[in-house]
């Protein structure tokens, strides 16, 4: 069974090719996509087939898709405005060349969440169901690491900063969502499901403070802000304009119960418990 994976280059997809390869499926049947290919030479070097890939060039999908049995569509990263379009051209390119099953990386309750993220993989679940195309919905919450990342200046600063109110964000690792990719690329059943995926144990942006403190023995808070304000908090750290308004509108978003779900799938899939935000914690601490 030859697997695609886009966005190998990408922490996410990187990880779904480890855990395919974890899970014994040889190497050669993988192929490993992304813009720059020098960034997995290492893969290339253990036997993964190294393909370029760029989402806007329909050719380039064409020839790194061909053979495919199945592909993982890592969700585009940014500009926001162009994601819906670049995912088109992947699904055509993937239905073009065969592929009998695309399981694509989308957003907890895409279908009804009102953020920006949530339109771009609401647009594209849309659009394989109008190209009837056999996939699977893998709806990831948000990612551990987008929190963890946040600890250092957490305790510089005393305090984690956000616009999610009273929310609660079924948050989980990268890798548990990397493995239930690969659990889904190599097992049987999942054409037509959608999957809401999220850690067992949901949290407040509160929560995040209390088990912060707990893990490292500092005294953290959490000071919510409006969104337009956390956005030029954002922008004022140093992140770029557009990607701090978008986090400010995912956190809105999360503060309307957006990015919660009790689903189980995610575990049901992995066969394990989630990891746990005070893991996730104690291992960035570390």
């Amino acid at each position: 069974m030859s697997i695609v994976v886009t966005g190998a280059t990408g922490q996410l997809g990187r990880l779904t090719v480890e855990a395919l390869l974890r899970r014994g499926v040889a190497a050669s049947e993988i192929i490993a996509t992304g813009r720059d290919t020098t960034r997995i030479k290492e893969l290339a070097d253990r036997g993964v087939l190294v393909r370029p890939a760029d989402f806007a060039d329909p050719e380039s999908l064409a020839a790194a898709f061909a053979g495919a049995e199945r592909l993982l569509l890592v969700s585009a990263s940014f500009p926001v405005d162009e994601r819906a379009a670049n995912h088109r051209r992947a699904i055509d390119a993937a239905l073009t060349a065969g592929v009998s099953l695309i399981a694509y990386t989308s957003m907890t309750r895409a279908d009804s969440a009102h953020t920006v993220l949530a339109g771009t993989h609401r647009a594209t679940e849309e659009y394989l169901r109008e190209r009837e195309a056999p996939a699977v919905a893998l709806r990831n919450s948000w990612y551990l690491e987008n929190y963890t990342a946040q600890l250092p200046s957490a305790l510089q600063h005393g305090a984690f900063l956000g616009a999610a109110g009273d929310g609660r964000v079924s948050a989980a690792s990268r890798a548990d969502y990397a493995e239930a990719a690969a659990v889904v690329l190599t097992t049987e059943g999942h054409t037509g499901a959608v999957y809401e995926l999220g850690g067992d144990q949901a949290f407040t942006l509160a929560e995040l403070a209390a088990t912060a403190s707990a893990v490292t023995g500092a005294s953290l808070g959490y000071t919510d802000l409006p969104g337009d304000m956390f956005a030029e908090a954002l922008a004022g750290a140093g992140v770029p304009a557009e990607l701090a308004r978008i986090l400010a509108d995912a956190d809105l978003g999360l503060s309307r119960g957006e990015l919660f779900t009790d689903s189980g799938d995610l575990r049901r899939l992995i066969g394990r418990p989630t990891t746990t935000l005070a893991e996730a914690l104690a291992a960035a601490a570390r």
